[in-house]
């Protein structure tokens, strides 16, 4: 075998692809790749189909859940797709379409009434909850696409109620304008998750490639399911069940494929209660296996954080009760069934995280069923008369553990620097303790 002597001038390389060399033989140089399989990125057609669908750099340029969570979002925008078919179907056929004795008027009277009352919904859940979208992403996406499915079998379920259509037709309106908020919103919060090289545009518009590769698939598909399904409201619903539960399923399945490594409250309180129990820090991957995906309408003692002073204390000798053994640029009380939080305008992140730590334990410790044990199965705050004797000793067991969780989460890979925990915007500066 005659051996290969050529001089190699450079070396370069595609992402983690390709991998070329520049080589002298015979006085020219020449470009030769590493290996004999795959192709360079936009010159095979697995190449052409990464270059149009996936993020410049991928898989580096994207978080390691990336491909998980695509695909199983690619199932369920497929199913969706098909659902929305058969919804959009039955709306056009409960207006009218088909019917001659129905009029073009009364038509465009419906289809106003379903967008009109659609935009003022979309406004109003904007303004309740948007700041609730960031933190709780997961809920939300999830949220959304059950919303969505119940709008569209609403949709489907209308034309059989022609005396309340109008009606109908508009709550489902106004059930999509919130999807379209929440689904939207949240998407772009994930993708901030996913972005790992500032390429958040770029994932945003694969994503968007993505999509629209799916509904033209499913375009081609209802073209097919239409004639079979007219007139025939049985297999229409037969149909519209059988896409739900797998749109359900691949949403479940996608949101439990995201792994965050920033804490909001959620995230927090489950690697908080693990290392008081058995002093372990849970890694991002294993929170977010256990954390809740499913909107939690019942809290036993919530969390209110960034409140205005008053929801605090309303004395100064509640404020010096507040103050006692605290030295942090945050107050905390129990009031109307809530632990409220107050925060400094000096609090750093760090500060940040400490205070709910401190506002889940207490909330934990006042839970009648399940109070917050260690590792004895005995309580770390003690259940107290006065709720200022348990906010005084929830400082004390800040102090004794708060610095060493910190650095076990950092270490443990969880992001410090930022959170999504779920501040208002309230700060306040208050007197130091009177003497």
């Amino acid at each position: 075998m005659e051996k290969d002597t050529s001089l190699v001038l450079a070396t370069e390389k595609y992402g983690c692809g390709e991998s070329w060399r520049y080589l002298v033989k015979d006085g020219a140089m020449e470009r030769k790749r590493d290996g004999s399989e795959g192709g360079t990125r936009g010159s095979s057609v697995v190449g052409v189909f990464k270059s149009v669908f996936l993020p410049q750099g991928y898989p580096e340029s994207v978080s390691d859940d990336y491909l998980q969570y695509q695909f199983w979002d690619t199932v369920q925008a497929f199913s969706s797709s098909l659902s929305g078919t058969l919804a959009t179907q039955a709306s056009l056929k409960g207006v009218g379409v088909g019917n001659q004795e129905a009029t073009v008027a009364a038509a465009t009277v419906t289809w106003l009434l379903r967008d009109g009352t659609g935009m003022l919904g979309r406004i109003l859940f904007a303004w309740r909850k948007g700041s609730k979208l960031d933190s709780e992403a997961k809920k939300w996406r999830l949220f959304a696409d059950v919303l969505n499915d119940i709008a569209m079998f609403m949709e489907i379920l209308a034309p059989n109620f022609p005396a309340c259509f109008t009606l109908i037709v508009c709550t489902a309106g106004i059930f999509k304008s919130i999807v379209g908020v929440a689904g939207g919103a949240t998407r772009a919060a994930l993708t901030v998750h996913q972005a790992r090289r500032d390429n958040m545009a770029d994932i945003s518009a694969k994503d968007g490639s993505q999509e629209t590769l799916v509904n033209l698939a499913g375009l081609l598909i209802s073209l097919v399911l239409i004639p079979l399904v007219t007139d025939n409201p049985l297999l229409t619903l037969s149909l519209f069940l059988l896409f739900t539960i797998l749109h359900l399923y691949a949403n479940y399945k996608a949101v439990r494929s995201v792994v965050m490594e920033t804490f909001n409250e959620a995230r927090l309180s489950i690697v908080l209660h693990q290392y008081l129990r058995d002093g372990r820090i849970l890694s991002p991957v294993e929170a977010n296996q256990r954390e809740p995906v499913f909107l939690e309408f019942r809290k036993t003692v919530p969390v209110k954080l960034g409140v205005r002073l008053k929801e605090v204390v309303q004395s100064p000798e509640e404020l010096n009760l507040a103050l006692k053994n605290n030295n942090m640029p945050f107050l905390l009380s129990v009031k109307n069934g809530c632990v409220c939080v107050c925060l400094g305008p000096e609090a750093s992140v760090g500060d940040e995280i400490r205070a709910v730590c401190q506002a889940v334990c207490l909330s934990s410790s006042l839970h009648p069923e399940a109070p917050l044990t260690g590792a004895s199965q005995q309580p770390l705050i003690q259940k107290r008369q006065s709720h200022w004797e348990m906010v005084c000793d929830s400082h004390k067991l800040m102090d004794q553990i708060f610095n060493p969780f910190l650095k076990g989460v950092e270490a443990a890979g969880w992001q410090i620097n930022r959170t999504l925990l779920d501040w208002d915007e309230w700060r306040v500066e208050w007197k130091a303790k009177s003497s």
